[in-house]
C-alpha cells in the first residue's frame, strides 16, 4: 500500500527539540512524497479535528526555537474509551496511514490505548526533559533542560557566595532524578538529595543528616552552601523542606524553585541533533512497516523499542553519577579534617 499521510502532534509537557523533530519528520516525509498532517494541542486536536497539511514553509526556521508549533496538552478524554474512538475516527476520516508522537510515557500509553481501536501504524518520539523514557539513552529536551538549569543555579551560586548562604534548589523531573543527579554534579551542590539516594519514608533521618554536615561545612571554611533536590521527593515541596531545616536545627535557608524556565528556551545542539534523527528514524520506520515502537538511540545507534516496554519505567539514573557524587562529598569531608 502506498503512504500517502501521516499524522503528527505534541502531547504532554513540552521540550526543546520538539520543534526539531516536527521538522524532521516533515522533510523526511517530503522526500517519499508523503503528506504530514498535524494535530494541535496534543491528542485534544485528535480528538476534535482539529489539524493542518504541515508543509516545508510550515517548517522553516523551526528548528532554534522551544516549545512546539503544532501546540501541546494533556488530554483526560483519552483515558476514556469513547474519546479513544472519537481518535481513531477522526484518522479514519481523514485518511492517515500512521501516527506518529513526539511526547512521553503518558503520550505512549495513549498510542497504546488507540492502536486498540485503530488499525494504522503507530510510531512514538521521546520528547520529555524528565529524561524517564526506557529504552533510550536519551530523550528530546534533557539536555537543554539541565544547560537552563546550571546557567540559573551558577546565578544562584553568585548571590549565594556574597553572602555566604544557604540555597536549596527545586529541579522538575516528576518522579525522576536524571535532572537532579546531573544538575547537581554540574553545578558542584555540596548536597544532591533525589529518588536514588533518600529514603522517603524517614525524611527525619535525613533532615538530621543535612543538618549535621551543613553546620560542619560552616565550621570548616567560608562561603556558599547548595543543595538540589528533586521535586516530589520532600513531603511539601524545598518550601517546606527549608521551614523544617529552620525549626528543627536553626539553619537558614533560602528554598528556590526553578519550575518551568527548564522546559523552555532554545534546544541546544544535542537536542536538535537528537530530535533530527529520530524524526527522520520515525518516516523510515513507517515506510519499513513497523508499528508500535518508540524511536530510541543507545550507543548513539537509532533501535526501535516497543512502546509496551518503553513505559515500564526501569530507566535509572546511572549509578556512576551516585558514586561520582557521593565520592566526591567522601574527599571534601577528608580534607577538611
Amino acid at each position: 500500500m502506498t503512504i500517502k499521510r501521516i499524522g503528527l502532534l505534541t502531547s504532554g509537557g513540552d521540550a526543546p527539540g520538539m520543534n526539531a523533530a516536527i521538522r524532521a519528520v516533515v522533510l523526511s516525509a517530503h522526500r517519499y512524497d508523503i503528506e504530514i498532517l498535524g494535530f494541535y494541542s496534543g491528542y485534544n486536536g485528535l480528538i476534535n479535528d482539529h489539524s493542518n497539511k504541515l508543509s516545508l514553509h510550515d517548517v522553516d526556521g523551526i528548528i532554534h526555537r522551544g516549545g512546539t508549533i503544532l501546540k501541546s496538552a494533556r488530554c483526560p478524554e483519552l483515558l476514556k474509551e469513547i474519546g479513544i474512538k472519537q481518535a481513531a475516527q477522526t484518522l479514519m476520516k481523514n485518511k492517515v496511514y500512521a501516527l506518529v508522537v513526539i511526547g512521553g510515557d503518558g503520550s505512549f500509553n495513549g498510542l497504546i490505548q488507540l492502536s486498540k481501536h485503530w488499525q494504522g501504524q503507530v510510531i512514538g518520539i521521546p520528547g520529555t526533559i524528565d529524561n524517564d523514557v526506557d529504552g533510550t539513552d536519551l530523550t528530546i529536551g534533557f539536555s537543554t533542560a539541565i544547560n537552563t538549569a546550571i546557567d540559573a543555579i551558577d546565578k544562584i551560586r553568585d548571590t549565594a557566595d556574597a553572602f555566604e548562604r544557604i540555597f536549596v534548589v527545586e529541579l522538575m523531573g516528576q518522579h525522576s532524578g536524571h535532572i537532579t543527579f546531573n544538575v547537581g554534579i554540574a553545578c558542584a551542590a555540596e548536597k544532591v538529595l533525589s529518588f536514588e539516594n533518600v529514603d522517603s519514608t524517614n525524611e527525619a533521618k535525613t533532615l538530621k543528616e543535612c543538618a549535621k554536615e551543613i553546620k560542619q561545612a560552616q565550621k570548616d571554611r567560608h562561603g556558599s552552601y547548595l543543595i538540589v533536590i528533586a521535586e516530589n521527593l520532600w513531603t511539601g515541596g524545598v518550601t517546606e523542606f527549608a521551614k523544617q531545616l529552620k525549626n528543627e536545627a536553626g539553619i537558614d535557608c533560602t528554598p528556590c524553585i526553578l519550575g518551568y524556565i527548564q522546559r523552555g528556551g532554545s534546544p541546544v545542539a544535542k537536542d536538535r541533533i537528537l530530535a533530527t534523527k529520530m524524526g527522520v528514524a520515525a518516516v523510515q520506520a513507517i515506510i519499513a512497516d513497523k508499528s508500535n515502537v518508540m524511536i530510541g538511540e543507545q550507543n548513539n545507534a537509532i533501535v526501535f523499542v516497543p512502546l509496551t516496554d518503553a513505559i515500564k519505567h526501569k530507566k535509572q539514573v546511572s549509578q556512576s553519577l551516585v558514586a561520582a557524587q557521593e565520592n566526591i562529598l567522601a574527599l571534601t569531608a577528608q580534607t577538611q579534617c
